[in-house]
């Protein structure tokens, strides 16, 4: 068996995954796991992953958590072209510091609108206070005006000139509160510029296709009532 990738295109980092791999002619067998199905809470899913968290990769024997880790796995195994993880050491670190500072500043706050806005109502049938929205808002406000300012800058892309790994993390950290109807572009030009050559770099049409499933997920009917009591302990922290 070859190169199994564990995915949920409702999920960012999993899109992130898609993205790379699709763009970089990566040959693997996608293995669809529906988290609101609760199909991540399988005992077979926990045979890939014992953590019971998407994305996952299976390399033969080899299993792999965690959507950085395996970007760079397969970055490094596939060769793929040295603007995506740079072999110089500045222009890595610089690759290195974004994905180290995203996961508790964009992805938090993205997240969290993503839910408040849209998935709690809609899909728990579960209200969220106004004043709880409106702080995760302003919260996403200030992540937007630091991407820009510390790490996009004026530059083409948000480490320099070329695309890395840490414009596909951002851009589908961005979609998710895109898809709760929130709109993240509009007033600011530098990043609707930004999002332009990303889409055109990735290709338009692969972006498209990575993004179809989240930008749909205002149609999506509830959750089924034992997922989400299984749900329920595990998402309660995007409320705060």
């Amino acid at each position: 068996m070859g190169l199994e990738l564990y995915l949920d295109l409702l999920s960012q980092p999993c899109r992130a995954i898609y993205i790379f791999a699709k763009k970089n002619g990566i040959p693997f067998q996608l293995r669809p796991v529906e988290l609101l199905k609760g199909q991540h809470y399988t005992d077979a899913f926990a045979q890939v992953n014992p953590l019971r968290k998407v994305p996952a990769l299976k390399d033969g024997d080899f299993t792999l958590a965690e959507s950085v880790a395996i970007l760079l796995y397969l970055s490094r195994k596939y060769k793929a072209p040295d603007h995506w993880y740079p072999q110089d050491l500045q222009a890595r670190a610089r690759v290195d510091e974004y994905l180290s500072w995203q996961h508790t500043a964009l992805r938090s706050c993205c997240t969290r609108v993503m839910w408040q806005k849209l998935m709690f109502p809609v899909a728990m049938g579960q209200p969220v206070p106004p004043e709880t929205l409106a702080a995760t808002l302003a919260e996403l406000d200030r992540c937007l005006q630091m991407l820009e300012d510390k790490f996009l800058q004026d530059q083409a892309f948000l480490t320099g000139p070329h695309i890395s790994v840490a414009d596909l993390v951002a851009i589908t950290e961005l979609m998710h509160p895109v898809s709760a109807g929130c709109q993240v572009f509009e007033s600011r030009p530098r990043l609707a510029a930004w999002r332009q050559r990303v889409e055109a770099a990735v290709g338009k049409d692969l972006f498209q296709e990575a993004h179809e499933v989240v930008l749909k997920a205002k149609d999506m009917p509830p959750v089924d009532a034992t997922v989400k009591e299984k749900l329920k302990h595990s998402v309660q922290a995007l409320l705060k």
